[in-house]
């Protein structure tokens, strides 16, 4: 393989709110001769990072699916072969992940995808780290610690916040969680453009020797049933289970042996990254499409397939078969048995107390409200906030108002004038147990 001509990619991840934002904007700032397309994921429903990445113009892309950790190796394989379309723009990649996110499907992609490993080589894996928060984010985040045992730099942000015998006392603790990575201290992510572009660091070999089931893929799906099926209809029965749909796939020509269910599977996490067709109990499955099958209305869970030519049919769902009771019958009733099954075991746990709190309203703030409700706010949650993040229009101010934070800390000053854009309130919280509904009914007491 010409690795000469593979594009070099710089991961940078890090947990939320240690300063990952201000070094991509500090590397697009930098004379460095470099042209870079930047790729974010975000987490929550509203897309607020992009517009904090200055001259974030066509070659900014956003991944807003969510969850990281299931989803984003189909839709980065996505976004990276679109850019492959536009080569002549740039010649170096940033990926910036969401604060929740294990760096290591992020990683995987450029090695289980034979496209991609062809046109990109994965450079190196940054991790920034709160240098105030970072103690309490590893005795409660799974992520936290995972981001820093995979980096190949470990950038200890935010000192100017810490005394130096208490720094010390965390470098050393970083160096015992991972003594192949490199310690650079900064404030405000000011490092040099060297310190974390071009390291030629990421080493598979050593990965695989800390982590020998590296290279075991996560996938966005649970189970996979393979049916022989004649020509005919089916139904495909199931019950309520712990979730209100369950995304499926069914896959035809699907053969049983292992290698062809891995392929499978690689092929069905390209579709699980596109938009799910929501299809209605009663309603006909089509094949090979990624759909969502709506358990959560009264009567029947019943779906149907029309099957014109026999052959081998492949179920990738979302979560396991007897979760949701699933079975398939034939037009007489009968149960078709499985020919053979896989249970995908994902290594990723999801957290279902952290969660994401979108608030979007139209008009303006009045500024001691809005001051009053964010101090009681952080006084009372702060513990539990982990990321705060968003743009507030303020009564009699014609700039928009930009503001982050991290628990108890929060910064905020006003930015380019809104001009003729709307002017519309848009705020990120992310954090432990919160209560939405009486947050968005609070900021709306904020308005004038």
């Amino acid at each position: 393989m010409n690795t000469s001509r593979r594009v070099p990619v710089t991961i940078l991840t890090g947990f939320l709110g240690s300063g990952k934002t201000t070094l991509l904007n500090r590397i697009l700032t930098e004379e460095h001769g470099k042209r870079i397309a930047v790729i974010e994921n975000e987490y929550g429903e509203v897309g607020i990072d992009q517009a904090l990445v200055i001259n974030a113009d066509e070659e900014v892309f956003e991944m807003s699916n969510g969850c990281i950790c299931c989803t984003v190796r189909g839709d980065l394989i996505r976004v990276l072969n679109n850019l492959n379309k536009r080569r002549d723009k740039f010649d170096y990649v940033l990926v910036e992940t969401t604060g929740l996110a294990d760096p290591g499907p992020v990683a995987q992609t450029f090695f289980m995808d034979d496209e991609l490993r062809a046109e990109y080589s994965l450079d190196g894996i940054v991790t920034l780290v709160d240098a105030a928060h970072i103690n309490q984010q590893l005795g409660r985040s799974k992520e936290s610690t995972e981001q820093i045992a995979f980096a190949d730099v470990l950038l200890l942000n935010k000192t100017d916040l810490v005394n130096g015998e208490a720094l010390d006392s965390l470098e050393a603790r970083l160096r015992g969680m991972n003594r192949m990575a490199r310690v650079v201290r900064s404030e405000r992510a000011n490092v040099p453009v060297d310190t974390v572009l071009d390291l030629g660091a990421f080493n598979l070999n050593e990965v695989l020797e800390r982590r020998p089931t590296f290279l075991e893929p996560e996938y966005p799906f649970e189970w996979t049933g393979v049916y022989s099926l004649d020509a005919g209809r089916y139904e495909l029965k199931l019950a309520e289970g712990p979730d209100p749909a369950m995304s499926l796939i069914v896959v035809s020509g699907q053969a049983t042996d292992d290698a062809a269910l891995r392929e499978g599977a690689e092929w069905c996490v390209r579709e699980y990254a596109e938009p799910a067709e929501i299809i209605q109990p009663g309603g006909e499955i089509p094949f090979d499409k990624h759909v969502n099958l709506r358990l959560d209305v009264p009567g029947s869970k019943s779906f149907f397939l029309e099957v014109d030519t026999p052959g081998l049919f492949g179920l990738y769902a979302q979560h396991l078969a007897e979760e949701f009771q699933l079975h398939l019958r034939n037009a007489d009733g009968a149960v078709v048995p499985v020919k053979a099954d896989r249970t995908w075991v994902a290594q990723h746990e999801h957290d279902d107390e952290v969660g994401s709190i979108s608030i979007e309203r139209d008009g303006d703030c009045d500024p001691q409200r809005l001051d009053d409700w964010l101090s009681k706010l952080l006084s009372e949650r702060g513990v539990d906030i982990f990321r705060m993040k968003g743009f507030i229009s303020i009564a009699g101010d014609s700039r928009r108002f930009v503001f982050q934070g991290v628990h108890m800390l929060f910064d905020g000053q006003p930015e380019r004038e809104w001009g003729d854009a709307p002017r519309r309130n848009q705020l990120v919280f992310i954090g432990r147990n919160l209560d939405g509904q009486s947050m968005r009914e609070e900021f709306e007491a904020c308005l004038v």
